[in-house]
């Protein structure tokens, strides 16, 4: 049998778990719902509808629980993404995105409401630069984005 992660991330949804666990299994690769328990006679939940749905994407395991309305998403927590390329940054914000809501600075709602942050890879290398106007230059250009824009970045970090 093998060994689970140590620390997994929980998700409470109001009776969509199944369809989030699926939608983000598909955006993700090496990504798979690894199973589905459902609740019985006992309840809560309606005899044979999902209760748990463990999944993984990109590796990471995460539950996600039907518990029901009494708990909502906020944008205290988010899953951050670090991507390689604008491709990847593209595509990502745009699937995830979809039916949610883009936010600033990288940041967007989901259509389950969950947060996410789409930050490309190169973001704390130019932010972390020995010259505090270039990194101040690179942060004053993602406040002025919602998804970023790496190119804009490094014209920014150049000071063009």
């Amino acid at each position: 049998m093998a060994k689970r992660q140590k620390i997994t991330t929980f998700l409470w949804f109001d009776g969509n778990a199944e369809e989030a666990a699926k939608h983000y299994t598909s955006i993700f690769k090496d990504s798979k719902i690894l199973e589905a328990a459902r609740y019985g006679d006992a309840g809560p939940g309606p005899k044979g509808s999902v209760m748990i749905v463990r999944f993984q994407l990109e590796g990471q395991e995460f539950i996600a629980l039907n518990g029901g309305p009494q708990f909502k998403f906020t944008e205290a927590i988010s899953l951050a993404v670090n991507c390689d390329t604008q491709e990847e940054v593209d595509e990502l914000w745009a699937k995830l995105s979809a039916g949610g809501q883009e936010g600033q600075c990288g940041w967007l709602k989901d259509k389950f409401g969950l947060s996410w942050q789409i930050v490309p890879s190169v973001v704390p290398e130019l932010l972390q630069d020995p010259d505090p106007e270039k990194s101040k230059r690179v942060m004053q250009a993602i406040f002025q984005m919602k998804k970023i824009d790496i190119a804009r970045l490094k014209q920014a970090y150049a000071g063009r």
